[in-house]
């Protein structure tokens, strides 16, 4: 999608269609391109969809964190002139979103939630990949799927190249602290935004049971589960993520 990148001052971000907003947040190793099949469908079904690239490596050490980054959601929304749209984030993405919704409810009109941290932290702390070790990543990155085969060897590339840089490493480091720092539990039950939270069955890094306790720590979630499918079920399983949140969308008259 990188040749679709719009670039405005600080900001660098893909754009399509027309309607109600939908802001994409992606994960800590996750590329704009694992939404193409969501942002594709949606652009072309009633709504426009906005991923922007989180500073995530550009942002100064000290300032590398959840709530900078949730203020950085919040200078995109402005500069687009978006008055409130509908989040979307995978991992650290939709920890974003829902720290963002708790600071500023009025700009959220629904959440939706997939492979999301906010709850459970366990896999970005203890297991971050071994500098240097190549198989180790590529195991790493393979274990993120159902099917190891969606661990493309770009994508592999990319997560090596992040940990076998000094900066970028500590800034990982550095963002998987803050979530842990920021966990959610005790916010949730105030937001009652419509919240549609999609699962992998078999996701190994946010395991079933912190969706089960999303849907019961949020007064107004729905939660759906896709079977044979791990931690980015909108890459692995993108036509049943899509149908189960457009008919979510519908329903919800979103």
């Amino acid at each position: 999608m990188t040749d679709k990148l719009k670039t405005e001052g600080k900001f660098r971000y893909v754009e399509a269609g027309e309607g109600p907003a939908i802001i994409v947040l992606h994960g800590l190793m996750g590329a704009l391109s694992n939404f193409e099949a969501t942002f594709n469908y949606f652009s072309n079904n009633g709504y426009k969809v906005l991923i922007p690239e989180l500073p995530l490596y550009s942002l100064p050490l000290l300032k590398t964190n959840v709530k900078n980054l949730t203020l950085f959601l919040k200078s995109f929304m402005t500069h687009k002139k978006i008055n409130n749209a509908i989040l979307l984030g995978n991992s650290l993405g939709g920890h974003i979103a829902l720290y963002f919704t708790k600071h500023y409810p009025e700009k959220v009109t629904a959440l939706v939630l997939t492979g999301s941290s906010g709850l459970y932290e366990k896999s970005m702390g203890d297991s971050f990949p071994k500098r240097g070790n190549y198989e180790y990543i590529e195991q790493k990155a393979r274990d993120v799927f159902y099917d190891p085969a969606v661990a493309t060897k770009e994508m592999v590339d990319g997560v090596y190249e992040i940990v076998n840089n000094r900066v970028t490493v500590l800034k990982t480091l550095a963002i998987a602290k803050s979530a842990i720092r920021h966990n959610m539990a005790n916010d949730l039950p105030a937001i009652t935004q419509p919240t549609c939270i999609i699962w992998g069955k078999q996701d190994a890094v946010t395991p079933p049971e912190v969706a089960e306790d999303f849907q019961k720590l949020l007064p107004n979630a729905d939660l759906f589960w896709i079977d044979k499918c791990g931690h980015a079920a909108m890459m692995e399983e993108p036509e049943q993520f899509n149908k189960f949140l457009h008919d979510w969308l519908i329903i919800r008259k979103i």
